[in-house]
């Protein structure tokens, strides 16, 4: 998709129309050659409000959306909102939360399934008027047990004989609240012999006293979702009803209620390969068992694979796009190494954030024979990759803070980092030597440095042609800013958690997945870092301001991603 900017957000949202080949576009530009929608696209994505939305569902989202838009056609927002007991208003806010931050536009044509139950009701009373739907009094377990297997053809129920009006009476009362939950279904008469499974007489309609999060207890029967989605595609003129293949199967049931009910829209349904991801689960169930149980701090928890984790860790709407963009979209399931993701984001930031200074493990360097009273300031680009970036102040005293691990007391070989006898550059300032080590008396652990430095080396050039191969960063004592730092890896320690039988996916949570660092040092500049505010800390990795923790005192950062690129690699291999 071509993109056009969004000055409110400084993001780009798609704009004008790209031609992209997939089959997909391939059956749309045979429909329109046959005008088959009188030349019409239009798309949409309804999820079920029962849960925060993933990145598997932005990559359907940029599918629908992009072909609508590649197609100047129309794109619809809609809930699929027809079983109240696991649905919230919370996720029906969450949800357009997330696809408005994707940078999608569907106007005003933001629709709910509940919006249609008078209409889906009618539809059931039509097929019990045909004589094509009956009222069935088997519990679940007895229908599943009637409906056979893959090689055995199901049973007639022993109510499928109903009579119309019979049926239309016991119906009423279902919908009157006259029977208890569960004792009492609609059915689809279709075929109990079919090959599909989907096919054997399917439940449309079931009693369910749940209050609904926008009927209130209106109702007390609910449609099931093969029923209410072809209908609802139908009323909002949905051409191209783009799913993922497990509803593959469930095509000619979707395609039946269409032409038994006789709809005007025929909508068509196109199914395409979900997302899987390594070291991710993306089971709505899984991920709301492990907020449910607590093994995060909720939908929200940054090592999660929703929309608004990915958000708050750091993750940008372009990057996702141009994530959904590169694995493209296939007819067959595989999965796709989070590699990529984190390559997408880092090819991003590489070339916006700004470069900044931080120490996440201090070890403090005194410079003995610089002056005590000097601040000197020096000035570093806040983005070599940008021209336009412009460049900052950095002020440097005689006390500063490295990281630990850029010095150590008995260095192997090729070390080029500090040590003792060791001289190395400060970032953009001067060369130093390490002369001395401070100890701690009770642990043995190093923790102060002195060295000396070299005053003809200003601005980290060798006054005599001198080598110095290692280059290190540092932050001032008496300027640095405190901020905790939260470094995220990998939820799950396996690369496809579940997959091992008789292995619970929670036992296979990477213990490693997050550590918290305190009293991590920063570079003045990031004083007034606001919430969302992205930054490169220098060899460290791409970091961004927490949108929940941080605040004007406490400064909390979260790691997007390392700088090192996995993806690169494995490309190149």
């Amino acid at each position: 998709m071509n993109m056009k900017t969004d000055e409110k957000n400084n993001e780009n949202i798609p704009e004008e129309k790209e031609i992209y080949s997939n089959f997909i576009q391939d059956i749309i530009d045979k429909d329109t050659e046959e005008n088959r929608f009188g030349k019409r696209v239009h798309t949409r994505f309804p999820p079920e409000p029962n849960g925060y939305l993933h990145i598997g569902h932005a990559k359907s989202i940029c599918l629908n959306y992009g072909i609508a838009s590649n197609n100047n056609g129309k794109f619809n927002l809609r809930f699929d909102d027809t079983n109240p007991s696991k649905e919230e208003n919370e996720y029906v806010e969450s949800i357009i939360e997330d696809v408005k931050w994707l940078g999608v536009d569907w106007e005003d044509r933001l629709f709910y399934a509940s919006g249609y139950f008078h209409m889906i009701y009618d539809c059931a009373i039509k097929l019990i008027e045909m004589g094509k739907a009956f009222v069935c009094d088997l519990n679940a377990d007895e229908i599943r047990e009637y409906r056979g297997t893959l090689t055995e053809p199901g049973k007639d129920s022993p109510y499928r004989n109903r009579t119309i009006e019979e049926n239309m009476e016991l119906f009423v009362k279902m919908k009157n609240g006259e029977f208890e939950d569960g004792s009492r279904v609609l059915r689809a008469k279709i075929d109990m012999s079919s090959p599909n499974l989907n096919m054997r007489d399917p439940v449309i309609y079931r009693i369910m006293r749940a209050k609904h999060h926008r009927t209130g207890n209106d109702w007390c029967i609910y449609p099931m979702y093969d029923f209410a989605h072809p209908l609802s595609d139908s009323y909002e003129g949905i051409t191209h009803s783009i799913c993922t293949l497990e509803f593959e199967d469930h095509r000619p049931l979707y395609n039946w209620f269409l032409e038994t009910i006789d709809l005007e829209c025929k909508s068509r349904q196109i199914e395409f390969a979900r997302l899987n991801l390594t070291h991710t689960v993306l089971s709505k169930r899984k991920l709301l068992q492990l907020v449910k149980e607590g093994h995060v701090e909720g939908w929200n928890d940054p090592r999660m694979p929703t929309i608004s984790a990915m958000r708050r860790r750091g993750y940008t709407p372009s990057s996702i796009r141009e994530f959904c963009g590169k694995i493209g979209v296939a007819k067959s399931n595989s999965t796709v190494d989070i590699a990529l993701l984190e390559h997408c984001i880092r090819e991003e930031l590489n070339q916006k954030a700004q470069r900044v200074m931080a120490v996440l493990k201090p070890l403090k360097v005194i410079i003995d024979n610089y002056p005590d009273d000097l601040v000197e300031e020096f000035e570093v680009s806040n983005n070599p990759e940008d021209p336009n970036s412009g460049t900052r102040k950095v002020p440097f005293s005689k006390v500063l803070y490295i990281e630990q691990d850029d010095f150590c007391e008995d260095p192997p070989k090729k070390y080029f980092r500090l040590a003792p006898g060791k001289e190395v550059r400060l970032k953009s300032t001067y060369f130093i030597k390490c002369v001395d080590v401070k100890k701690d008396e009770a642990t043995g652990e190093v923790i102060e440095v002195h060295c000396t430095y070299d005053p003809e080396s200003k601005g980290g050039n060798s006054p005599d042609g001198r080598k110095v191969k290692g280059t290190i960063h540092w932050v001032s004592s008496n300027h640095a800013v405190d901020a905790q730092v939260r470094l995220y890896d990998h939820l799950f320690s396996v690369q496809n958690p579940g997959a091992n039988e008789g292995v619970d996916f929670i036992d296979e949570i990477n213990p490693k997945s997050i550590e918290v660092l305190h009293s991590c040092k920063l570079e003045p500049s990031l004083k007034d870092a606001k919430s969302g505010d992205m930054f490169q800390f220098m060899r460290l990795g791409y970091f961004c301001v927490d949108m929940v923790d941080s605040t004007k005192d406490e400064l909390v950062f979260n790691r997007t991603v390392s700088l090192k690129d996995t993806w690169a690699k494995i490309s190149n291999k």
